[in-house]
């Protein structure tokens, strides 16, 4: 990491350090135009794609709650932008409904209140995603493939449309987009999982195998990105914020996992569970 960069990271670090002191009562409300002028410095494109992963703890007070954050975010895109948000519902032996099943709850509420909201479009599958604007179908309506966050999933019809990814109060544990990177390198760990569907009638469990692991690492992905100044930050409401390019993090991920596809998991000398899985289905 080069000196200039080093700053950098200590000076967003301090920032998220005096944000987490703050308790909420404590900050004042945020307006919607507020939050629109923010996204916009920060390089929200207006008609553009926005892929945003969010904690609302960390935005809030923001005036109208999670659904005026979602106005802001739809204003800043404007009238031919369209604004993609995932909205699976983490319970793999209940059969998803698009119409009543809530979005998982490490998703966070404004998640779960976007695919609510009429205009949204939200797909029919266990690993939707929701969206609202011009290119909102194309992006959430496809058939579920797999593994879940491939080129076919919404995550990679972000990436294919040249799409933006905000990380919002989140860091880049929470970006979908690292798991498409996964995939197209061809990581070698699989760890098996199932969904639950209903069958003529009745419940029937699919198996697949998914690219997955406790994330942690999924940090590194903030050095890689600043350094080539590939990222934007800065404040959005009272959270910290990230922005990139979808097709820059799957770039610098993949240059990354093609020198060590195992990059992304901890060494067993860490003893992480999560990671330790994925590392013994390379061997089953």
């Amino acid at each position: 990491m080069d000196p200039q960069t080093a700053r950098s990271a200590l000076r967003y670090e301090s920032m998220n350090a005096r944000t987490r002191a703050m308790r909420p009562a404590e900050r004042r409300e945020i307006s919607k135009a507020e939050i629109v002028r923010q996204l916009r410095a920060l390089g929200v494109k207006p008609g553009g794609i926005l892929l945003v992963h969010t904690s609302f703890r960390a935005v809030r007070p923001v005036e109208g709650g999670p659904r005026g954050l979602i106005e802001a975010l739809r204003e800043a895109l404007g009238p031919d932008g369209t604004l993609v948000m995932p909205s699976w519902s983490g319970d793999d032996d209940v059969p998803f409904d698009p119409k009543t099943s809530p979005a998982a709850p490490d998703l966070g509420v404004v998640a779960n209140t976007f695919w609510r909201m009429p205009g949204v479009l939200r797909g029919e599958h266990c690993f939707a995603c929701a969206a609202v604007g011009p290119q909102a179908a194309q992006i959430v309506c496809e058939p579920l493939s797999l593994p879940p966050h491939g080129p076919a999933s919404p995550v990679g019809r972000v990436h294919e449309l040249g799409g933006q990814v905000l990380l919002l109060g989140v860091g880049h544990e929470a970006d979908t987009t690292l798991h498409l990177a996964e995939v197209l390198a061809g990581v070698p760990y699989r760890i098996q999982k199932h969904y639950t569907v209903v069958r003529d009638g009745k419940l029937e469990r699919i198996a697949y195998g998914e690219n997955d692991h406790c994330c942690a690492r999924f940090a590194l992905a903030d050095e890689w990105l600043r350094s080539r100044r590939l990222q934007h930050e800065g404040r959005v409401g009272h959270a910290h914020a990230r922005l990139a390019k979808a097709s820059d993090i799957v770039a610098v991920t993949l240059e990354q996992l093609a020198r060590d596809p195992l990059l992304f998991l901890h060494s067993p000398e860490d003893e992480c569970a999560e990671c330790d899985a994925a590392r013994a289905s390379i061997r089953a």
